[in-house]
């Protein structure tokens, strides 16, 4: 199974490049493309309407749009209901209180989206290709860098559990066996139900730094011929080099007779930093200028070539 996600500064048209190459792989393999912007225009590329769940649009290409608040709202639920379960015995402590400032948390909506595309690689392996079309640069870049922060942070509360269990026991054979009316805690790392579940997320998090850094992962960078979407891409550049992600395609889209100069000048200027990156060229679509919907997916330009080399 490949991956490829989609990403570039707003409004640059990756939306309509990751479902012009959906459409051109799913010609002859299984594919599955899921939007992760908050502003989704999927459904409107197609001419149909999606409702947070996958749809199948012809034979071989599925398409779904993941409602990013609800997401967050179910991420949360789930984190409080562990909590809660993990820590009833501190009931008088009053957690309802922390809990109802969580939402507010930064990193809340970064976390959810990293969530759906895990169980989204996890489960769904009988597509050839996914395909996910990301928000904005910045909270693409953020979420993207979550699962190496994870395993770090991971590896941390594992230690200093370690360390709550190890002086639990000290205290636990002073005071000698608890009385069955008393909450029992856990003592062995076995038996402890945070421990497992910091063993969980580890290996889901190592599984899927591997998968993102690995060679069936692709990242496609579009951009237009003007320089802020330049000097964006240039951002991308530096940040998906830091994250050691497998940067594979740029897409110059929207060209015209008028900026053809200023293409080559904006293509010239990114393959300073990405050499031997090869890029697709798109010109300005017709159908997009006239405001219709419901095919822009079916662009001229074949833009999988180099994708399927791979």
């Amino acid at each position: 199974m490949k991956i490829i996600f989609f990403t570039g500064k707003g409004g640059v048209g990756k939306s309509t490049m990751a479902a012009a190459a959906a459409w051109q792989f799913s010609q002859k393999s299984r594919v599955l493309i899921v939007s992760l912007d908050p502003a989704h225009n999927l459904g409107d590329i197609f001419g149909i309407t999606l409702k947070n769940k996958e749809k199948q649009f012809t034979e071989n290409l599925f398409l779904e749009e993941v409602n990013i608040q609800k997401l967050s709202r179910d991420y949360l639920q789930r984190e409080i209901n562990v909590f809660s379960d993990t820590y009833k015995y501190l009931q008088a402590l009053n957690l309802d209180n922390y809990f109802s400032v969580l939402k507010y948390s930064p990193g809340i909506e970064e976390y959810a989206l990293l969530t759906s595309i895990e169980e989204t690689i996890r489960n769904k392996t009988d597509f050839d290709y996914i395909i996910f079309d990301t928000p904005p640069t910045g909270l693409t870049l953020r979420f993207l860098a979550l699962p190496r922060i994870t395993i770090t942070w991971i590896d941390q509360l594992t230690r200093i559990r370690k360390q709550i269990l190890k002086k639990r026991y000290t205290i636990y054979r002073i005071r000698g066996t608890s009385s069955k009316e008393e909450t029992v805690l856990d003592y062995d790392e076995e038996d402890d139900n945070v421990m497992k579940r910091l063993r969980r997320l580890s290996e889901n998090y190592h599984a899927l730094n591997k998968t993102l850094q690995g060679k069936d992962c692709s990242v496609v960078v579009v951009f237009n011929p003007d320089v802020l979407s330049l000097r964006e891409s240039e951002r991308l550049i530096e940040g998906l080099h830091d994250l050691n992600l497998p940067l594979r395609l740029f897409i110059n889209n929207k060209i015209t007779e008028e900026n053809s100069e200023l293409s080559a000048e904006t293509e010239k200027s990114i393959s300073r930093m990405a050499k031997d990156i090869p890029f697709e060229r798109v010109s300005l679509s017709k159908t997009l200028l006239d405001g219709e919907k419901g095919s822009l997916y079916n662009i001229a330009e074949i833009i999988i070539s180099r994708l399927q080399e791979r």
